[in-house]
């Protein structure tokens, strides 16, 4: 019995001396992103966590709303702080429209938020764009709660 007992013991020691500790696979960049203490500094997920990396746009527009300039300032001060990251501003658009118009329409907002970013002093060549046109939506669905959610520049940590 006293046998049976010390290797539960034994098993059950094993097993916590296995789950204690500190996680050092995430520290170790091994493809984690985030620590303990949140998103690693200059990461895509320190972007969508303390910035934004999206913008929407007005219907067939390609401006850059009044509303969505302060996350393109907001982007522009945090590529401050990391001079080292590069960014591509991915262009969409939503269903309607052919996938021709769609693309030029998506390349025009990727442009748009650019040259945000480019007035706020991120230099050019950090940034590139491209367009998926209607190819890739955040939102599924034929109704305006969904074209407006695709109607969008996103910004991506390269």
């Amino acid at each position: 019995m006293n046998i049976k007992v010390i290797g539960a013991l034994a098993a059950l020691t094993l097993l916590g001396a296995c789950g204690s500790g500190s996680d050092t696979a995430g520290a170790a960049g091994g493809g984690a992103a985030t620590t303990a203490s949140g998103p690693r500094p200059g990461s895509q997920e320190d972007l969508v966590a303390n910035v934004g990396d999206r913008v929407f746009f007005d219907t067939d527009r390609s401006s850059v709303r009044a509303d969505q300039r302060a996350i393109l300032d907001r982007q522009a001060a945090w590529l401050g702080r990391y001079p080292q990251v590069q960014v591509a501003v991915e262009g969409h658009a939503d269903e309607r429209g052919t996938r021709e118009y769609n693309l030029a329409l998506g390349q025009r907002r990727a442009n748009a938020a650019r040259d945000v970013l480019v007035a706020g002093g991120v230099a050019s060549a950090r940034i590139s764009t491209i367009s998926y046109g209607k190819d890739r939506p955040a939102s599924l669905g034929s109704d305006e709660t969904a074209w407006s959610q695709n109607r969008r520049a996103v910004t991506v940590v390269r």
